[in-house]
């Protein structure tokens, strides 16, 4: 006999796969503030008992646990999958359970009526234990309810027929008191990390204060973005930039006398991380560009670049936190062939960690003091992961609506681990895929994978690293058409400054850096291209079009040219075609096959929200021509009436 016999025996219920799980629940899975998440796992029992279940949850500092019942999904074959949902609130870390338990009532129910049916006439002893079944639910119920059931007991018990305890109304009403005698749960509960709706969906723009005037410039800009549709305005580390092997234009290794540095080689006589460059303004600038973006419903970005020049005061004050060769010397920043002589990383392995960590920590809440409640974080992946993990969580411990993006492009592997950790979005490499087959396998990936249930892409078209070849050689209307696919596929997409003016021209041939970068000289900026036009009305429509705001309801449509690719896209009673040209020279033609899964009446029209021209499309094969001289895309909203 087991040691445990006088114990109570273990449960017959078993509650296997739960969904949506990450790493079976080793992370959490993500989500926003008011989603409604499909929760499913397999629940059964040995024997043939009535089982009830129930998704259980709280969210962040609650004590009570909400509740909802759960349904099989394929009641009729005895399926053993179970479904249900729950609804998200407030950011932070959501918990969420299953428990699952045997009906005494709904079993010895169910064995009756099959009885009944059956013809068998001798049911005393099922009418003894259905008498003390009753009298249980009577005791656990209240008020009319409990008076109820005790009068059918009552009936029963005097000599009624045993149809009366078929009821549905009965069955009802002691489902509203369940008997939970015999139950299970999830062994561990899982997590749902829960940030505000713009982790999921949102509209980026990048530039260098310094090219428009400083903080008090930018504040002056800040209007037009807000009218152009952008939620997040990203600035490049703001810092004082240090002097000693500071680059020149174009990555110069030797500065001229008016050459500014580059914003991310960070640390000066003035200051490091949390001070503020002096040509770009004050802190109190500062602080009034942030409330003047709030005001606009533009967010300011700050970049978090954990590099130190080498006029850094940490190099100074904390020695022990870089990395010295065993001549003395420091190493600089390289990422070959790329090197950085203007920077010093880090030395991690420091015996001093905790307090380099720390340290960091409290850069990153200087700025949350001052209102910046979103971090483009570069280079994450050189970076150790437990330090994010720490980091990250620390931070949202006490603000929750803070938002984190990776710049990470690197192995596959160690862009989903950041975004595991802790990462709210990432950039990806939809910057370089420009083939129907490899857009519509990247995607798929992205959104229907498992990806989905952490991952959250942002697709900027370009940075200040990245010039693609595309961008290179295609023209405005290569710029276009990776303006609408960014726009339409992701819920976050972002450009940087001079895209919208077509700016295309490398350093030299072959390489991705522009010529004389806005990173190492000084521009001139006005928010005049040729491009805001397109780019405010993708905006607006993407405001208008729920099915726009996620990713894993895209599904790619057959064109039968590769020169085309379409997606569609729908969310409750909005749906979205969107057709593209990939070729920026020559009309190509082809089809967009519509499949009955999404959900349209055999014909229905359709409003393209970029001519707003009218047509008539069907199941199956809708003709369409683009010609890259008259228009980059279709992007046709599915009209319900």
């Amino acid at each position: 006999m087991p040691a445990d016999a006088n114990r109570q025996a273990p449960p017959r219920i078993r509650i296997e796969h739960p969904a949506p799980t990450v790493d079976g629940g080793r992370w959490p899975v993500k989500r926003t503030s008011g989603d409604t998440v499909g929760v499913s796992a397999d629940i059964f029992r040995d024997g043939h008992e009535v089982l009830r279940a129930a998704v259980r949850w709280r969210g962040p500092g609650e004590r009570r646990w909400h509740e909802a019942p759960m349904q099989p999904v394929d009641a009729h074959l005895d399926g053993v999958r179970w479904t249900g949902e729950l609804t998200v609130g407030d950011p932070g870390r959501w918990t969420w359970s299953i428990l699952a338990w045997t009906d005494p009532f709904a079993s010895w129910r169910d064995e009756v009526a099959r009885k009944l049916a059956a013809g068998q006439a001798d049911l005393s002893g099922e009418l003894s234990e259905g008498l003390v079944l009753l009298r249980a639910a009577a005791g656990r119920a209240k008020g009319a309810d409990a008076r109820s059931i005790a009068a059918v007991a009552d009936e029963l018990e005097a000599g009624a027929s045993l149809e009366a305890a078929l009821d549905p109304g009965l069955a009802e009403m002691i489902d509203r008191y369940p008997d939970r005698g015999e139950c299970a749960e999830l062994e561990q509960p899982l997590e749902i990390d829960v940030d505000r709706v713009r982790a999921r969906f949102g509209s980026w723009y990048e530039l260098f204060p310094r090219s428009w005037g400083g903080f008090a410039g930018v504040e002056r800009v800040l209007p037009e973005l807000a009218e152009l549709g952008f939620d997040i305005l990203y600035l490049p580390p703001i810092h004082p930039i240090g002097n000693r092997f500071r680059k020149g234009r174009n990555n110069a290794l030797v500065a001229g006398p008016g050459d500014p540095g580059s914003p991310w080689a960070i640390g000066s006589a003035e200051g490091g991380h949390t001070a503020i460059h002096p040509d770009l303004g004050t802190m109190e600038e500062f602080e009034r560009l942030v409330a003047a973006g709030r005001e606009q419903g533009v967010e300011i970005a700050l970049d978090f670049a954990i590099n130190c020049s080498a006029d850094h005061p940490w190099l100074t004050e904390h020695p022990e936190w870089f990395h010295h060769r065993p001549d003395g010397t420091l190493k600089y920043a390289e990422n070959p062939p790329k090197k950085y002589q203007d920077i010093y990383n880090v030395n991690w392995a420091s015996e001093d960690w905790r307090g380099l960590w720390a340290a960091l920590l409290e850069v990153v809440r200087f700025w949350v003091d001052r209102g910046v409640k979103v971090f483009r974080v570069d280079n994450p992946h050189t970076k150790p992961l437990p330090f994010w993990e720490w980091l990250i969580a620390e931070i949202r411990a006490t603000d929750p609506d803070v938002i984190f993006l990776a710049e990470a492009f690197t192995r596959r592997a160690m862009m989903r681990a950041l975004a595991k950790v802790g990462f709210s979005q990432s950039y990806t490499y939809f910057t370089w895929k420009g083939h129907r087959l490899e857009l519509t396998e990247y995607v798929s990936e992205l959104a229907t994978s498992g990806e989905q249930e952490y991952f959250r892409p942002n697709f900027f078209v370009n940075t200040p690293d990245i010039l693609t070849e595309e961008l290179q050689h295609g023209g405005p209307a290569k710029f276009a058409s990776r303006l609408v696919l960014a726009a339409t596929l992701s819920p976050s997409y972002g450009i940087y400054s001079g895209f919208e003016s077509f700016e295309h021209e490398p350093v030299r041939p072959g390489s991705e850096e522009y010529l004389d970068s806005e990173k190492y000289q000084l521009r001139e900026r006005r928010l005049d291209g040729p491009l805001l036009g397109l780019v405010r009305r993708l905006n607006e429509m993407r405001r208008e079009n729920p099915a726009l705001q996620r990713l894993d309801n895209v599904r790619f449509l057959d064109t039968e040219n590769d020169a085309l690719i379409a997606y569609a896209k729908r969310d409750g009673d909005n749906a979205v075609i969107t057709v593209v040209s990939l070729d920026p020279v020559n009309a190509q033609e082809g089809v967009a096959v519509v499949p009955y899964e999404l959900g349209t009446p055999p014909a229905f029209a359709v409003t393209d929200l970029l001519s707003g021209e009218r047509f008539d499309w069907r199941l199956g094969r809708n003709y369409v021509r683009l010609d890259p001289g008259e228009r980059a895309a279709h992007i046709l909203r599915v009209e319900t009436s």
